[in-house]
């Protein structure tokens, strides 16, 4: 490149950042909060390959037996451990394969509802659920679904049958938390695709009237071609959480009686690490998590790409 187009680039940069330096001066926030918050406590990741001690350096810890590896075989021969990477495996795939859709069809019923009043009380009422906590959340389900006092189970013996064990059996405990998930996160989680499908072109959809498509076919072969590099956005998203997920949900749902079943890594963590004070252990298992989420997020991202879809980059 000659003297003079560095010349010219080196000006152009100039006026644009003359012109733009508001954006900058925003950005500069954000990327200082993520410094401090989440890049900077990176370093604390190689406790998961020390003996951790509270009175020493990180950097001056010695390296666990097996060269660093001790906690990840330790993790792996532990039955707890081994339950609860199944659980949480299991449990965020049935979120994926029940929870994922439920917005998607939720706005496209939305979007075709004719009265714009009716339509805006039906998404409150939607995205109520989300500010309220699992605590209030699981307070809700135990009123409801208790096997002796639960007005549901209440119902039921009334009509002659027997109490149902809602939030005692596991397998009955899988169907409510996945319930109570999808109930929260519904409502919320379809404002993204409501605003996606305001962006479709509506001319497209004056078309397809003339050509006497109904009200099925609009939305299966516009609404949703429209609402699709979203979707699979979203999904990639949502893979690359496939072994994550929050504590409060699982911990609040939890009892001894369906442990087996309730027990996932955001828990285990919790009692292991932070209540027995194994933090090297610990460490080692949210590391293990966290490598696993980003690769499958990385094979999503690449799987969308060669499909010929838009990735997250």
């Amino acid at each position: 490149m000659s003297r003079q187009a560095k010349a010219q680039n080196k000006a152009g940069a100039g006026v644009y950042l003359k012109k733009y330096w508001q954006l900058y001066v925003m950005l500069f926030l954000p990327l200082l909060y993520l410094l401090i918050f989440k890049y900077a406590p990176m370093i604390y990741v190689q406790i998961a390959f020390k003996k951790y001690s509270l009175v020493e350096s990180v950097w001056k810890l010695p390296l666990a037996a097996n060269h660093g590896f001790e906690y990840f075989i330790k993790a792996f021969g532990n039955n707890d451990f081994r339950y609860a990477l199944r659980n949480t495996l299991t449990l965020n795939l049935l979120d994926l394969v029940f929870g994922f859709p439920a917005p998607i069809i939720f706005a496209l019923i939305l979007n075709e509802l004719c009265f714009q009043r009716y339509k805006k009380v039906v998404q409150t009422i939607a995205y109520m659920p989300h500010f309220l906590s699992w605590v209030i959340i699981y307070s809700l389900a135990l009123q409801l679904l208790a096997p002796n006092d639960g007005l549901v189970n209440m119902v039921i013996m009334k009509l002659g049958g027997s109490s149902i064990p809602f939030l005692n059996d596991a397998a009955h405990w899988i169907g409510s938390y996945i319930g109570f998930g999808i109930w929260q996160n519904f409502g919320w989680g379809s404002i993204v695709y409501l605003a996606s499908i305001a962006g479709i072109n509506p001319e497209l959809y004056e078309a397809a009237a003339v050509d006497g498509a109904g009200r099925f076919r609009k939305m299966w072969h516009i609404t949703l071609p429209g609402i699709k590099p979203t979707i699979v956005v979203l999904l990639i998203m949502n893979l690359g959480n496939i072994l994550g997920g929050g504590f409060d949900r699982p911990f609040a749902f939890q009892n001894n009686l369906v442990m087996k079943v309730a027990d996932v890594i955001a828990t285990y963590v919790y009692r292991v690490g932070i209540k027995g004070l194994q933090f090297s252990l610990t460490t080692a298992v949210g590391l293990f998590q966290s490598v696993v989420g980003v690769f499958f997020l990385l094979m999503a991202n690449f799987i969308s790409r060669k499909l010929g879809e838009r990735g997250i980059w």
